[in-house]
C-alpha cells in the first residue's frame, strides 16, 4: 500500500506540472482568446480614446463596437482603454453627430446607443434618450418600407431601408429599453411588419427587399423579429392562460433557412461579410434559445473553434474582403461572439414527447413561447447578477446515454411545463437523474393549472426519487426560495419540492407561472390594469428567486457549466486504481451529498488515473474499513456512534488510517456531535486549528487564501443577502504520530464539491472546496504508511 501511495503522490505532482492538451474547445482557450483580442485592441487606440477603421472613417460607431467588445470581454468599465473609448463618444455634442458620421450615421448612432446602455454609467442618461428618440423618428413611415431603417436618419423618412441598418436600428431601441427608456408600441409593430414583409420565399432574408437570402442578413431577420416579438408581448389585458398560441412561422421559417444553410467558415449566400456575419449568429443563437441550428450544429462551438484557429498572434483577426478586412472591427465583431455567446445559460426548456424523429408539437411543450425569454431579461436587470443571461431550448428526445449529461448541465434550471400529462421516457428519468445528482434542478410548472399535469408529474416525481417521493410537500416560508431575492409569501405563491442531500433539487408550481412570465413587457402595454401588472410582477419575481436559489446569483458560464461534468461515461466502471475511499454510514444523513466523494474521486482520476471510482459504504464496526487508507464523513444532522464503532474507529485511525470530514453547509448540528464523538475517541486530544503554513495548505494547490460564502441566515422578515469572505481555510485535526489522523472541515464541502451555491450554505466556493479536498486526500497519502 505504501508504493501505491508513493505512486499516486508523484502522479499527482507530474499531472499538475505537465497538463495534457484538450481537443476539445475548453473555457481557458476562450478565456485566452479574448484576453489577448483585448490586449490588441488597447494597442489601437488612439490618443482621443477613439478607433477607427485604420483609415480614419467611423469613428463613433467602431469605438462603440471596441467599447462593447471590452466590457462583454469582463473589462471592468474603470479600465482606462474603456473611459477613454466612453470619453470620446460623450465628447462630440450632437451637433457634430451628423457631420462626423456622415452617411453611417444610423449604424453609428446606434452603435453608439449600445455603447453607453451596456456601460450603464448614470451621466449618460440624457444622451441615451436622446439617441434612442432620434432613432424612433428616423424608422421609415411611408412607402414600400414602412418600419424599416436606413443610413439617415431624417425625421419620418419615406422610401429607402435595408435590413442591415434596420437591424441596427432595433438592436439600438432594444438596449435602450432595457436601460429604461419607453420606445412606442407602433415603432415595434411597424419594425416586425417590415421584417415579415422582407423574407424571402425559401425562409431567408436578402440585403435588400426579398433579394437573395444571405446567412448574414437572414441571423439579423430571425434577431430582429425575436426582438420585436418580445418587446410586444400581448397587448390583451384580459389575456387567457388556456388559449394556444399560433406559432410564428417568421422565426421558424428563419430558423429552418439558417439551419439547412448552416457555415462559419463563410457567410452563406452572401460571400463577404464573414465576421459581421459571426456576430450576428451569436444574436440569433442566443435570443432564439437555440443550441443547434439543425441537427449537429453547435453553433457557439463550431464559431468559436474558427475564430481561435485564425486569431494571429498579435490577437486580432482579419477577414479577406470587405469590411471584415479591417483588424479593429473585425477583432471586435470576434470578441463579441466570443464572450456575448458564452454568456450563462440559466434555463433550458425542455422539448418533450414522441421519439427520435418524431414530430413534437408546439402546444405540448411551449404554450407560452415567451415565458423563459422574458424571465431572463427581468432577472439581468437586477442588481447583484450578470447583465447577460440567456436561455436555450433542449430537445429531450434528441439525447444519448453518450451526450445526455454534458447536454443537460449547461444549465443549472430545466423548465418542464404543458398543460397536458408530461410523458418521459424510462432512458428520460434515468438522464434527468444524472442530471439532478450533479447538482441541476428541475422546475416545472402546470400549464392552464392542468390537472392532468399536476398527476403525471408528480408520477415523474416517483420514479425519480422512488425511496424519497413521500417528501414531495408543499414548500413553507422559511424555505430559502422564498427570500432569496425578494421577499415572498408562501400563501400568495404555492410551491412544492422534494429535499434531498444538501437543496430542494425539484420545485413545482401548480400555478401556470409561465404564462405570467410570458405576458412581462418591460413597459405595460396600453390598457394594462394595475392589477394584472402587479400578479406579472409577483411571478417574474417568484421566478428571479428560484434562479437566485439554484445558482447563488453566480450562474456558470456555458463552456464551465459543461466543463464541470465532463465524461458521460458511468464512471463507476472505471477500477485503474490504487487509492480508494470510503464512506461511512450513520444516522445524522451520512449521504447528505451522494455525489460529493464520487466528483473529488472524478477530479483525482482525471488528474492521476490511480483512484477506484467503487462506491464503498460502511459502518464504523465492520472490519472492511480497514482495507481502506481513508475514511470519509459528511452530514447535516446530530448522530453517535455506539461504544463498539468507537473502539473499532480509534484501531483504525491508530493503525495508520486517516478519517476525512466535513459539515454540510456548516451544518451547527452535525458540527457538535462530530467534536463530541472526536473527544469520546481521543479524550486527551482535541481538535486543533490546522495552521496555514502546514504544507497541507501548499500542496499542489495553494490553497492558503480561499473564498467562503457567508450566508445571512438569521434576518427573519428579510430577503437571504450573502456575502463571500476571502481568507485562510479553517480546518482542524488531531495528530497521531506527528501525522494528521483526522482533517475536518467546520464549512462546507461536500455541497460545493455537488457543484452547489445555495444562498444558505455556509462553506467555501466549488474551486477551493475541490482544491482543498485534494490537498487533504493527497497529503494523508504521502504522509501515511500502509494500515496493517
Amino acid at each position: 500500500m505504501l508504493q501505491h501511495r508513493n505512486l499516486i503522490v508523484l502522479a499527482c505532482l507530474a499531472a499538475f506540472c505537465c497538463q495534457p492538451v484538450q481537443a476539445q474547445l475548453t473555457r481557458d482557450q476562450v478565456a485566452r482568446s479574448l484576453q489577448v483580442g483585448v490586449r490588441y485592441l488597447k494597442t489601437q487606440q488612439q490618443d482621443d480614446g477613439h478607433w477607427d477603421n485604420g483609415g480614419g472613417q467611423f469613428p463613433i460607431g467602431i469605438t462603440s463596437l471596441a467599447v462593447m467588445a471590452m466590457l462583454n470581454s469582463q473589462v471592468p468599465v474603470t479600465d482606462i482603454a474603456v473611459q477613454k473609448g466612453l470619453g470620446y463618444l460623450r465628447s462630440i455634442p450632437p451637433a457634430d453627430w451628423p457631420r462626423i458620421t456622415g452617411r453611417s450615421e444610423n449604424y453609428e448612432l446606434s452603435l453608439m446607443l449600445m455603447a453607453l446602455a451596456v456601460a450603464d454609467q448614470d451621466t449618460d442618461r440624457n444622451r441615451i434618450i436622446r439617441l434612442a428618440s432620434m432613432i424612433e423618428k428616423g424608422q421609415v413611415d411611408s412607402g414600400a418600407n414602412v418600419g424599416g431603417w436606413s443610413y439617415l436618419l431624417g425625421a419620418g423618412q419615406g422610401g429607402a431601408a435595408d435590413e442591415s441598418n434596420s437591424q441596427y436600428s432595433v438592436l439600438a431601441l432594444r438596449e435602450a429599453a432595457h436601460y429604461g427608456v419607453p420606445i412606442k408600441r407602433e415603432t415595434w409593430v411597424n419594425a416586425r411588419n417590415y421584417w415579415q414583409s422582407k423574407q424571402s420565399a425559401d425562409g431567408g432574408w436578402g440585403y435588400q427587399g426579398n433579394g437573395k437570402s444571405s446567412g448574414s442578413m437572414t441571423v439579423a431577420g430571425i434577431a430582429s423579429s425575436v426582438i420585436c416579438e418580445t418587446m410586444l408581448g400581448d397587448p390583451d389585458d384580459n389575456f387567457n392562460c388556456c388559449q394556444e398560441q399560433e406559432e410564428n412561422q417568421v422565426i421558424d421559417r428563419g430558423i429552418k433557412w439558417l439551419s439547412d444553410n448552416f457555415e462559419v467558415g463563410s457567410n452563406p449566400g452572401g460571400g463577404n461579410y464573414q465576421l459581421y456575419y459571426l456576430y450576428g449568429l451569436e444574436r440569433a443563437g442566443r435570443l432564439s434559445g437555440r443550441r443547434f441550428f439543425g441537427e449537429n450544429n453547435d453553433w457557439y462551438r463550431a464559431g468559436a473553434e474558427y475564430l481561435i484557429k485564425r486569431q494571429s498572434g498579435r490577437g486580432f483577426w482579419m477577414g479577406e474582403a470587405g469590411i471584415d478586412k479591417a483588424p479593429v472591427l473585425s477583432t471586435a465583431f470576434s470578441l463579441l461572439f466570443l464572450s456575448k455567446g458564452l454568456s450563462p445559460v440559466v434555463v433550458s426548456k425542455l422539448k418533450f414527447g414522441g421519439g427520435p424523429g418524431a414530430e413534437i408539437p408546439e402546444s405540448l411543450w411551449n404554450q407560452h413561447p415567451r415565458d423563459v425569454h422574458h424571465l431572463m431579461d427581468f432577472i439581468s436587470t437586477q442588481d447583484g447578477w450578470p447583465k447577460l443571461l440567456t436561455w436555450q431550448v433542449l430537445e429531450l428526445p434528441k439525447l444519448t446515454d453518450q451526450n445526455a449529461l454534458s447536454v443537460l448541465v449547461q444549465s443549472p434550471i430545466l423548465y418542464l411545463s404543458s398543460d397536458r400529462a408530461p410523458q418521459l421516457t424510462p432512458a428520460d428519468i434515468r438522464r434527468l437523474r444524472q442530471y439532478l445528482d450533479q447538482g441541476g434542478t428541475l422546475l416545472a410548472a402546470a400549464g392552464c393549472q392542468s390537472a392532468d399535469f399536476d398527476q403525471g408529474f408528480r408520477r415523474i416525481v416517483k420514479l425519480l426519487y422512488p425511496d424519497e417521493a413521500s417528501l414531495f410537500k408543499r414548500l413553507t416560508v422559511d424555505h430559502p426560495v422564498y427570500r432569496s431575492e425578494f421577499l415572498l409569501s408562501d400563501e400568495a405563491h404555492e410551491l412544492w419540492g422534494i429535499d434531498f442531500g444538501c437543496r430542494t433539487p425539484i420545485i413545482y408550481s401548480p400555478d401556470d407561472i409561465g404564462c405570467l412570465w410570458d405576458h412581462w413587457s418591460q413597459i405595460d402595454p396600453p390598457g394594462r390594469s394595475p392589477q394584472n401588472s402587479l400578479k406579472i410582477d409577483q411571478k417574474m419575481k417568484l421566478g428571479t428567486n428560484i434562479a437566485a436559489y439554484v445558482t447563488g446569483r453566480e450562474p456558470a458560464d456555458k463552456l464551465e457549466s459543461q466543463e464541470r461534468a465532463g465524461s458521460d461515461n458511468p464512471l463507476e466502471a472505471i477500477e485503474r486504481g490504487f487509492l480508494q475511499i470510503a464512506k461511512l454510514r450513520h444516522e445524522g444523513g451520512w449521504d447528505t451529498a451522494p455525489m460529493a466523494l464520487r466528483n473529488l474521486l472524478k477530479a483525482l482520476n482525471e488528474q492521476v488515473g490511480a483512484v477506484s471510482m467503487s462506491k464503498k459504504n460502511f459502518v464504523p464496526s465492520d472490519q472492511n474499513i480497514f482495507n481502506f487508507p481513508m475514511l470519509y464523513i459528511h452530514g447535516r444532522q446530530s448522530f453517535s456512534f455506539s461504544e463498539a464503532e468507537r473502539e473499532q474507529l480509534r484501531k483504525y485511525l491508530n493503525r495508520d488510517g486517516v478519517l476525512f470530514a466535513d459539515a454540510c453547509c456548516g451544518a451547527s448540528q452535525f458540527d457538535a456531535a462530530f467534536r463530541a464523538e472526536m473527544g469520546k475517541l481521543f479524550p486527551d486530544q482535541k481538535l486543533t486549528r490546522i495552521p496555514v503554513e502546514h504544507e497541507l495548505m501548499q500542496t499542489p494547490f495553494d490553497i492558503q487564501q480561499v473564498t467562503r460564502r457567508l450566508p445571512s441566515v438569521n434576518r427573519p422578515g428579510q430577503p437571504l443577502k450573502t456575502l463571500t469572505q476571502k481568507g485562510e481555510p479553517v480546518l482542524y485535526g488531531i495528530e497521531i504520530d506527528g501525522r494528521l489522523a483526522v482533517i475536518y472541515s467546520q464549512y462546507d464541502l461536500s455541497c460545493a464539491l455537488e457543484r452547489q451555491t445555495s444562498l444558505i450554505c455556509n462553506g467555501y466556493s466549488p474551486e477551493d472546496a475541490l482544491h482543498i479536498a485534494m490537498n487533504i486526500v493527497i497529503y494523508s497519502q504521502q504522509q501515511s504508511p500502509s494500515i496493517r
